[in-house]
Parts: structure tokens; C-alpha cells; sequence
């Protein structure tokens, strides 16, 4: 069986309709999709509910209130993990959580 995984990312300019790719290793599919906030997150989270997805992992610019709110969002259906830096390089050495409140 298919490990399916989703990685969320934050951009600016983010559609995520759009900006969206897939890998297939044939053990393991990741989707890959760039959203531009918290909000637009929580909705993607939510539609990946009926797409399979069993864990997801959040981009460094998700900050620990970005990750609680993701992790709501799934209501425990979804693994949510997160990778981390302090302070994320692409959002002006900033974390999501002081941006996207």
C-alpha cells in the first residue's frame, strides 16, 4: 500500500489550485502545495480529509500556532507534523505565527 503524504508551504503569491505537484515513488506519494496564510492552509488540510492523505508536514514557516491550527483543522484524521527554524529565512527571518495571526 501507498504511504500518501501532503507537504503544505506558505508564499506570498501562493494559489493552491495552481501551485500544486506530486511525487510517486511508488511506496510513498507526496503532494506538495503552497498556500498563502494560516487560513488557506486549514481549508487545504481539510479537502486532503478526502483525498487519503494520512500525514501531513508543514513548512518551517508554520510556527507552532500555524501547526495547533492545522492539527484542529484535521481533528486527528491526519498526522500533522512540522519542520522547524526559529526563524524561517523566506518570510524575513520571521516565524508564520507573527505574520499570519
Amino acid at each position: 500500500m501507498t504511504l500518501k503524504a501532503a507537504f503544505i508551504f506558505v508564499s506570498e503569491h501562493a494559489d493552491p489550485e495552481k501551485h500544486r505537484s506530486q511525487v510517486n515513488t511508488g511506496d510513498v506519494e507526496v503532494t506538495t502545495i503552497a498556500v498563502k496564510n494560516y487560513a488557506e492552509a486549514e481549508t487545504v488540510a481539510k479537502s486532503l480529509l478526502d483525498e487519503g492523505i494520512i500525514a501531513i508536514e508543514l513548512c518551517a514557516g508554520f510556527g507552532a500556532e500555524g501547526l495547533a491550527r492545522i492539527k484542529q483543522a484535521v481533528q486527528g484524521k491526519i498526522a500533522v507534523g512540522a519542520v522547524r527554524f526559529d526563524f524561517h529565512p523566506g518570510l524575513g527571518f520571521k516565524s508564520g505565527d507573527e505574520i499570519f495571526r
